[in-house]
């Protein structure tokens, strides 16, 4: 009788826990946007009420024409109201985009993603999404961009950044303002803050 009673209670306390886990849902949200100062203005907005990102992908879509879409969630339990902050960057000059990028990193902000996209004033932009958790102590870290058109070329200088103690952390091919069509890597390593 012992037995059936244990039985029982485990088998309620294993239905409760997959009931809990089951109506702890997760809401999405889909922006999308043809200018990227508008899109880095909503990801904050959706931040603001416990929203974080997902994924970020560039193209056409069937009414927007050549929009950066981004996905953003939050799970039901979660208490992160304002607990994240994003920077989007966006440029055509990889030159450009290094500057940007360590900017945001001696800031705090880590990558998040990227994609490449028409922009709305013509051109291929790259476009890099960055996130801060706010609540958090501030890690700062050093970028690497390499762009290259040849696959060689970038085969030695993602082994050098490597060797230098960069990690990789994304990959986009597409045209940019001096390259035409490049391959694009960014690296990053942490900085030791003394």
């Amino acid at each position: 009788m012992k037995k059936i009673g244990r039985s029982l209670i485990f088998c309620f306390c294993i239905t409760a826990f997959f009931a809990t886990v089951t109506l702890a849902q997760t809401q999405f949200k889909v922006l999308a946007t043809k200018k990227t100062s508008t899109a880095e203005k909503e990801m904050n907005q959706a931040a603001e009420a416990g929203f974080r990102f997902e994924g970020v992908s560039g193209g056409s879509t069937a009414f927007g024409g050549s929009e950066v879409v981004l996905i953003m969630s939050k799970p039901a339990d979660a208490d992160s109201k304002g607990r994240y902050q994003y920077k989007l960057l966006a440029t055509s000059k990889t030159s450009t985009m290094q500057k940007e990028l360590q900017q945001a990193g001696d800031n705090g902000f880590e990558y998040r993603g990227q994609t490449v996209y028409e922009s709305f004033f013509g051109g291929d932009e790259i476009v890099v999404i960055l996130e801060k958790d706010t609540k958090a102590e501030i890690k700062k870290y050093e970028y690497k961009l390499l762009a290259t058109s040849k696959t060689s070329t970038m085969q030695k200088e993602i082994s050098q950044a490597g060797e230098a103690g960069y990690i990789y952390i994304g990959l986009t091919t597409g045209k940019t303002a001096f390259g035409g069509s490049e391959v694009v890597v960014i690296m990053r390593r942490d900085v030791r803050v003394p």
